[in-house]
């Protein structure tokens, strides 16, 4: 019978090897804006309305989902999440093409997001599905695929969710210089 032996863990090391690890810190503000004068008496009395805003970018206007009272003609945080984690693995995605020789010239995604509400009021979302449609003019069309799965194992956001991030990608050939704009194209006759 063999016995393993049991590794030593020094916690004073794994503190110094987490403090000495890059850290990015990220702030916003939050304003909410849905108050009509009585606040929030009732369920019914005020709107979902807020703003988000970091830095000196431009105000997002935010609400919540119209099923919960919404606005639907402004981003909810439910959108936003999903949107987040669209924006991130294309960015993710990007970065590796550009790395690996693959010229990528069009990038688009129609992301799909799964929530599920429970009984008592809360919710978690069980899945979203990427569908990124991506046009290549050099590079090998199975390694643009491959490099999907290796930007979801990178993404940040993906990796900090606990669902499923599925991405099902399409990759093409573009014709060389239909990716340019008509302005772009006349401008090299």
């Amino acid at each position: 019978m063999t016995l393993l032996k049991r590794q030593q863990i020094d916690p004073k090391k794994e503190w110094e090897e987490h403090l000495s690890m890059k850290q990015h810190a990220y702030n916003l503000r939050i304003d909410w804006t849905g108050n009509d004068g009585d606040g929030t008496t009732t369920y019914k009395s005020y709107r979902r309305d807020h703003t988000i805003q970091s830095g000196d970018k431009p105000q997002i206007a935010a609400s919540s989902d119209p099923s919960f009272r919404g606005d639907a003609s402004r981003y909810n945080p439910e959108e936003l999440l999903v949107a987040a984690l669209s924006s991130c693995h294309m960015l993710s995605y990007l970065h590796l093409c550009a790395v690996n020789g693959i010229n990528v010239v069009e990038y688009s995604d129609t992301a799909t997001g799964i929530m599920r509400q429970n009984d008592d009021g809360s919710g978690e979302f069980v899945s979203v599905t990427l569908h990124p449609i991506v046009k290549i003019v050099a590079g090998d069309r199975e390694n643009a695929l491959a490099l999907h799965h290796k930007a979801h194992e990178l993404c940040f956001i993906a990796r900090s969710v606990n669902f499923p991030v599925d991405a099902r990608a399409e990759v093409s050939h573009s014709v060389a210089g239909s990716h340019l704009p008509k302005s772009h194209l006349a401008r090299d006759r």
